[in-house]
């Protein structure tokens, strides 16, 4: 594919008028670049379409001028699918103003949003209706419903909830001929065939551009207590929250294990964060239960669990949140992990999962396999213990040039993701494939699944003008 000449861009620019079709270097900048900078991009053009007429027409064009597309929605996504490529030839279409709620309905429990809308601004909208959206994630103040759906986002309630796909009734999707399939339904079944939200669902924008969602809401919990525990080892973490499963059952909404090295970091680094506990533990788990019935009830049911654990010679100490601001810092203290790497020099990035019961070997084999691949190399494991998804990341050797590190990336994934194989886990729990991890996909999918995906990506973008290069 060639670069579009200026009639061409001209055409595009026309369809959703000259203020929201940006082509100065200064105004496109934020849009080829993602959080990590790892990734770059070059673009002639980003258009911000403000209906699905507009993403319509966008497409129609593109398909018929063989005009490769880039959907982006909050850019907050980390492994590079929103990101063009360094050609120069794709237009980046941001999806921003796509942005209201189009409706609430509590008889329903359903929520219509459009792909630009904040994820904070859904689950403020649900709250305002006595109902909760229980996606949550670290970027929910900047990321978007459109971005959620399309990597199938995951965060901290999937323990509870499932991640974006189970809380997707349908979608909206405009297909690379510009054709718009309206899929809004909110029936919480439906068994006519092949269920087609699916597969644009965590497809990275490469089948289609999703441009609203009919989302599940849930009756909010009439009780919320959070506790954060120091513990010993990965292993004793695993054991805290089996007996908070065994105690709370499904009122379990939320189960992390953080490490030493990030309480110490946050509490250095990010203002207004400090450790919990008055002593310093190898390892903490920060876990929340959620009572249908009152805060009384949510807080028995944390003291019932601390207790058991304690009994069971697996809690060292801890605390429960005695406010709602007290809870809020706890969160605020896993919410900025990924962040406050960046203090600590380089970070070498994973979002793995294997099954629950073998975190504490995953994360044992693969910290002593990075400390004899690179020696001051620092683990920094933290994440969902409850759903298996570990943020299995590597900061740099304090006395170690941050590029040479980084430079590294590639040997140190390769041992991690051996180690997550042998597990039987997956090397993309909940980022997506994007362009970070597209060639690693045919060593962990089989010949028949990576075929099944490029006839699905065929029969849907024949001209291969969606998200080109991204996923496949």
């Amino acid at each position: 594919m060639t670069a579009p000449d200026a009639p061409l861009l001209d055409r595009f620019a026309s369809i959703v008028g000259g203020a929201n079709a940006l082509s100065d270097a200064q105004a496109i900048r934020p849009y080829l670049v993602e959080p990590r900078e790892k990734f770059f991009g070059r673009t002639p053009l980003v258009l911000k379409p403000g209906s699905v007429e507009e993403v319509s027409a966008i497409l129609a064009l593109a398909n018929e001028t063989r005009t490769p597309i880039v959907p982006q929605g909050g850019n907050t996504g980390l492994v590079g699918g929103q990101v063009p490529s360094a050609t120069g030839d794709e237009i980046v279409v941001s999806l921003s103003r796509l942005n209201r709620i189009r409706s609430v309905d509590t008889e329903t429990d359903a929520m219509i949003a459009e792909a630009g809308v904040i994820l904070a601004d859904a689950q403020g909208a649900a709250a305002a209706a006595d109902r909760l959206f229980p996606l949550s994630l670290g970027s929910e103040g900047s990321c978007e419903i459109g971005g959620n759906l399309s990597t199938n986002a995951g965060g901290t309630t999937v323990l509870a909830y499932g991640n974006t796909r189970e809380l997707t009734l349908g979608v909206e999707v405009v297909l690379a001929s510009g054709a718009v399939w309206n899929g809004l339904k909110t029936l919480r079944k439906d068994n006519t065939g092949y269920d087609l939200k699916d597969v644009f669902i965590g497809a990275e924008g490469t089948l289609g551009i999703i441009t609203a969602a009919a989302l599940k809401l849930f009756v909010r919990p009439r009780g919320v207590s959070t506790a954060f525990v120091g513990v010993t080892s990965p292993e004793a973490a695993l054991a805290v929250f089996h007996v908070a499963r065994e105690r709370a059952g499904l009122a379990l909404t939320g189960c992390e294990i953080i490490p030493r090295i990030g309480v110490e970091a946050t509490a250095r680094h990010i203002p207004g964060v400090r450790d919990p506990l008055a002593h310093p533990h190898p390892w903490y788990v920060l876990f929340e239960i959620s009572s249908g019935l009152s805060e009384a009830d949510a807080e028995a049911l944390v003291e019932a669990v601390f207790v058991a654990a304690a009994e069971k010679g697996l809690v060292e100490d801890g605390v429960r949140a005695h406010s709602l601001d007290q809870a809020a810092a706890f969160w605020r203290l896993r919410h900025t992990l990924p962040e406050v790497q960046k203090y600590l020099g380089g970070s070498i990035k994973h979002d793995v999962a294997v099954p629950v019961a073998a975190v504490p070997e995953l994360i044992e084999r693969a910290g002593a396999a990075v400390a004899g691949l690179m020696p001051g190399a620092r683990p920094f494991p933290f994440g969902h213990l409850g759903d298996g998804n570990i943020h299995l990341n590597v900061s740099q050797p304090p006395d170690m040039d941050k590029q040479a590190f980084l430079d590294r990336w590639v040997e140190v994934s390769e041992v991690v993701h051996a180690i997550v194989g042998e597990l039987g886990g997956t090397i993309s729990a909940e980022h997506g494939i994007g362009q970070l991890k597209r060639d690693m996909l045919t060593r962990v999918k089989s010949p028949v699944e990576i075929d099944l995906m490029r006839r699905l990506k065929k029969a849907f973008d024949p001209n291969g003008i969606l998200n080109p290069g991204k996923v496949l």
